[in-house]
């Protein structure tokens, strides 16, 4: 159940997570860009994947006001070709090091699912966050390497792998399940020492539109967890099916959702549009300021 900013009581547990050895406040909420370097992405595939291309996006974001830039290089719609490691690699490192010459303060964010990509890409470029739409599943490698590399996390919720995720995927309760879910995988994660993780309810993978739905209705349950909450539905499937429209149409749903999102909790919304995101994240906070 979604609850208006006057009647909800906010996040009261970790609100922060340490990068480069500084505090990321998130308790005012946040707005990560995705900079997607991939030929095939569902959205945006093919349009950043040249370093000059995927800097001058990275400035117009930043720009936009955002806090926070995701770069992924492995594409995990459903049906895509995913590429090896060493593929991975090249297409994240040019781009990686470019970023980090042209905006020094820049928070990076990598997309990977494997161990080997995140370790190299912090052991050549310094701290990133590693946001694994696996929560650790597809690489069992993944959670001892967060541990050893003391970075932060962000543990998404997902059932099977891209290629028979969408393919009849059936829950008792989906919220319960979700968070049953990342539950288990905090404490391994906290077991470990990792202490800087960011929870996604994983809204696309491995849920049909009425999962996502009712999962998205039930934002405010995430509260349990007593960590940070992302929302990426960012020109998804849930929004541009129902509107019966096109991803290349369905930036309005994305604005209405990512608002509600706020509304309900999030601390970080990832998106495609970071423009019209600070707008929303604006107004929400211009709104929070009356909600006490």
């Amino acid at each position: 159940m979604i609850i208006a900013p006057s009647d909800k009581k906010y996040f009261s547990g970790k609100t922060t997570i340490k990068y480069n050895g500084k505090l990321l406040d998130l308790q005012a909420p946040r707005v990560m860009g995705i900079l997607n370097v991939t030929p095939d992405s569902f959205y945006d595939g093919g349009r950043y994947h040249s370093v000059e291309a995927a800097v001058s996006h990275a400035a117009l974001m930043i720009e936009q006001g955002v806090s926070i830039i995701d770069v992924g290089a492995c594409s995990t719609r459903p049906g895509a070709k995913l590429p090896d490691e060493e593929e991975e690699m090249r297409r994240l490192s040019p781009i990686i090091s470019a970023l980090r010459l042209q905006f020094p303060e820049l928070i990076i964010s990598i997309d990977t699912f494997r161990s080997k990509v995140a370790a190299e890409m912090v052991k050549s470029f310094g701290d990133c966050i590693i946001n694994d739409i696996s929560a650790g599943t597809f690489d069992p490698q993944m959670f001892e390497t967060i541990a050893r590399l003391n970075v932060p996390y962000v543990l998404t919720h997902i059932k099977g792998t891209p290629d028979n995720m969408h393919k009849n995927p059936h829950y008792e309760n989906v919220t319960k399940e979700v968070i049953r879910f990342l539950s288990e995988k905090v404490y391994h994660l906290h077991s470990l020492g990792v202490s800087d993780v960011i929870i996604d309810p994983g809204f696309g993978f491995a849920k049909n539109l009425d999962h996502n739905y009712e999962l998205f209705n039930h934002l405010d349950a995430f509260r349990f967890l007593e960590l940070p909450l992302l929302v990426g539905i960012s020109r998804k499937s849930m929004i541009y099916k129902l509107l019966n429209k096109s991803a290349d149409d369905s930036l309005h749903g994305t604005i209405i959702l990512n608002t509600l999102a706020l509304q309900a909790g999030a601390n970080m919304l990832r998106v495609h549009d970071v423009s019209a995101a600070m707008e929303a994240v604006t107004i929400f906070n211009k709104l929070k300021e009356f909600a006490k």
